[in-house]
């Protein structure tokens, strides 16, 4: 594993993070571009690190899938605009000529905004399976929390709320990306704590000394239960 996990997590944070800010107005485009690009970069180094291809090619066919949802939304609305603008010549009298305009415009817009709808919970599919592939790895629960608000978000888009859940989605994720500890890291902190008592030395005892008393014949000291006295050789009185 030569990857740096750092490196990785890092690329990924900011990825995460340059894409919430791409709802700034103006920038908030370039800002999204950049994200993906850093957001793709961090998972290629993840899917290296962690040896599962998986990482970066589900976030890969996300990143596909919400392309074609915004071709096929941009295409949607140029189907709007042109059933609107022949439904304005229509009005001036050319029903014939224009209201078969009208009608094709129409339906090209609905059904390209069908397709931009699947995509993008495709998408969204794809990217809660990423997230969950690193929940698995990392211990981190913000992922999974993540993918089913990003999930349930694409599924929302439609009545508005969605978008909320979206933006709360990515908080989730760069918390994640933020908190999310190495293998190594992990190991050492599941290690129960093992206690080893102090080992008590006992103290030091003297060996017991042997009772002695004197020769009263010459002051030699002699055990106590001897008879004669081992210096003069003269015999001891009981003791």
């Amino acid at each position: 594993m030569g990857t740096s996990f750092e490196y990785s997590k890092t690329l990924a944070m900011e990825g995460s993070i340059l894409l919430l800010l791409g709802l700034v107005p103006y920038v908030g485009w370039v800002l999204g571009i950049i994200g993906v690009i850093l957001l793709l970069r961090g998972m290629k180094e993840f899917a290296n690190y962690y040896q599962d291809g998986e990482i970066y090619q589900n976030t890969l066919t996300g990143v596909k899938y919400y392309i074609v949802a915004l071709i096929a939304l941009a295409v949607s609305g140029a189907g709007f605009v042109v059933g609107f603008v022949f439904n304005g010549f229509a009005a001036t009298g050319f029903e014939s000529a224009f209201g078969v305009g009208n009608a094709v415009g129409l339906a090209v817009g609905i059904a390209s905004l069908v397709v931009a709808f699947v995509f993008y919970v495709l998408a969204a599919t794809h990217l809660r399976k990423t997230f969950n592939t690193l929940a698995q790895k990392t211990g981190e629960h913000s992922f999974e929390t993540a993918g089913m608000l990003l999930w349930w978000g694409s599924i929302l888009t439609i009545i508005g709320i969605g978008v909320l859940l979206i933006v709360i989605a990515w908080i989730f994720a760069v918390i994640g990306f933020f908190t999310m500890k190495s293998p190594q890291m992990q190991s050492s902190a599941s290690q129960p704590y093992s206690y080893t008592p102090l080992t008590t030395v006992p103290p030091t005892t003297n060996p017991p000394t042997q009772a002695t008393r004197f020769c009263p014949n010459c002051g030699a000291p002699v055990s106590i239960d001897a008879t004669f006295c081992s210096r003069c050789g003269k015999q001891l009185p009981p003791s």
